[in-house]
């Protein structure tokens, strides 16, 4: 097969230019609170509130954007103003990204209002291209989004078309002759190349495309000149989808939208065992999984789950969703219904064959990984950890708390320091994660133990000590902030036996501010059995 044979990509250009005040409409509309007049956005400009956003109805009156507020409310007494939130409308933006997941996963953001879908090969399933932009154009209108769309083989040439001839659909090879006569603000430049281009007399992306590249190029930059280049279709950036392409996708779109617990139990089964049957048939498994749940009413629902080890069979992924779906915080609310329910292997691993039938480990390890994985499920994987050894002489650093599903296998190989025999242990049970401070009226010797301390508010009588043990901070991680510390094994006259540790060298590491030596301060960092 020929390269020239080979079809480009094809892209759709998603347009919201009413985005803010769509937004605002929407809620209002939820709350019963939505009236008949003009509305407007107004975001802060140079000290002045100007339009950042309107309606239809605003617009008839002849309001545009970037119009001074007073100027606004002169024209129309009546207005209904809203502040500008961007952040409200990032967020606006990002859902419907995720309700556009349904059509093509490649969707990347636009900013500030605007989308592109990467259909190329997938708008056959939809009846094709002009099918698929008049579903996606609907759809989003019975939301109550105003909405331009256009298709194009480049993303810029879709953009530009979607912004001054909604609805086109270029062919492949056509994007040069679509755009020729619209302006060339349309290209989206920056305001100073715009304006140079209308003084020079190219007022139409024709005109400046009349003129050789090399011109252009030296007069108003290279990034102009891609840019044009991509809007005529020679070449293309590529977008950067929101998420990563998913290793396996499965769906099922249903014509009478499902809402009972029971037919989404029933329908995430069923695309287990579809999932399961395609990654069979490369040897693979899946270690992270998401179900997707798009309601009629553009609300989408994600939840993921994650294994331990790779997951081959469909019974398996169906309890951890079961477990994941029961614990939910906030239940998955159904509404009117899903029309469709997603389920992908984001993670995969190819599946390492073991002999199970003799060693007895095997079984124990899988039943363990099963049952972290269900855990992990119903409360979060950071939640069940396995601890490992570091190789520091760093109290609080000596072990460090991982993921169990990732880490259980170093977990079981670990090598921990061995106690020895008929000898006390050298680290206590209970390690604070905080050393507490204590108070010490005196030592014997500058460099000794306490004869007594008080910690929370209690006194304890100093009647047996073991020690002192010599830790050094590691100077090269610390930047020498930390001070050296004598650890002490301390049994009061109760028989409680504390941790404790002076932190800083008597006349080597603590001063005063005249530079004189300071008594070091004293904690508690952990108590014995």
């Amino acid at each position: 097969m020929s390269a020239s044979s080979v079809s480009r990509r094809r892209i759709l250009s998603l347009w919201l230019p009413r985005l803010p005040i769509d937004r605002i409409q929407r809620f209002l509309q939820g709350s019963g609170g939505a009236q008949d007049e003009p509305g407007i956005v107004v975001i802060k400009d140079n000290n002045a509130l100007v339009i950042h956003a309107l309606d239809e109805a605003a617009e008839r009156l002849g309001l545009y954007i970037g119009q001074p507020l007073a100027n606004a409310r002169a024209m129309c007494p009546d207005l209904r103003v809203f502040d500008a939130d961007v952040v409200a409308d990032a967020k606006t933006l990002s859902d419907i990204a995720d309700w556009c997941d349904r059509f093509t996963p490649l969707v990347a953001l636009d900013p500030p209002h605007g989308l592109f879908l990467d259909i190329t090969g997938c708008a056959h399933l939809f009846g094709g291209e002009a099918a698929l932009l008049k579903t996606l154009v609907r759809a989003l209108a019975r939301q109550g989004f105003a909405v331009g769309a256009a298709i194009a083989g480049t993303s810029i040439c879709a953009r530009t078309l979607t912004r001054q001839a909604s609805g086109s659909i270029v062919a492949d090879g056509n994007e040069a002759a679509a755009i020729e006569r619209f302006p060339v603000s349309a290209l989206g430049a920056d305001e100073a190349i715009t304006t140079g281009l209308r003084r020079a007399g190219l007022k139409t992306i024709g005109d400046v495309a009349s003129r050789s590249a090399s011109e252009i190029t030296a007069r108003f930059g290279a990034r102009f000149s891609t840019l044009l280049a991509h809007a005529r279709g020679q070449g293309d950036a590529p977008i950067s989808p929101r998420k990563p392409l998913p290793d396996y996708i499965v769906e099922k779109r249903f014509a009478e939208p499902i809402a009972t617990d029971t037919m989404i139990a029933m329908t995430l089964s069923r695309l287990a065992d579809t999932l399961i049957a395609s990654m069979e048939k490369q040897g693979k498994g899946a270690r992270r999984l998401e179900a997707a749940f798009f309601r009629t009413d553009g609300v989408v629902r994600a939840i993921m789950v994650e294994t331990g080890r790779p997951v081959t069979r469909s019974a398996v992924i169906d309890r951890l969703f079961r477990e994941r779906l029961d614990a939910l915080a906030d239940p998955l609310d159904p509404g009117f219904g899903f029309d469709m329910v997603r389920l992908s292997a984001s993670r995969t691993e190819i599946v390492v064959q073991e002999q199970r039938d003799l060693d007895a480990h095997v079984h124990d390890n899988d039943e363990l990984a099963a049952l972290i994985d269900r855990i992990a499920a119903r409360i979060g994987g950071k939640r069940v950890v396995v601890h490992l050894p570091e190789d520091t002489h760093i109290p609080e650093c000596a072990v460090m708390a991982a993921p169990a599903q990732h880490h259980l296998a170093a977990a079981m190989q670990a090598e921990w320091p061995a106690r020895v025999e008929s000898e006390p242990p050298l680290r206590p049970l209970r390690l604070f994660d905080k050393p507490e401070p204590i108070k010490v009226p005196f030592a014997a010797v500058p460099d000794g133990p306490p004869h007594q301390f008080t910690w929370r508010r209690a006194l304890h009588a100093v009647v047996r000590v073991e020690g002192p043990e010599r830790i050094a901070m590691e100077w090269w991680r610390q930047d020498g902030k930390q001070l050296t510390r004598d650890y002490f094994r301390i049994e009061d006259a109760e028989g409680l036996r504390f941790w404790i540790f002076r932190d800083g060298l008597y006349e080597g590491e603590v001063f005063d501010g005249d530079g004189k030596p300071a008594s070091p301060g004293w904690y508690v960092h952990g108590l014995f059995a």
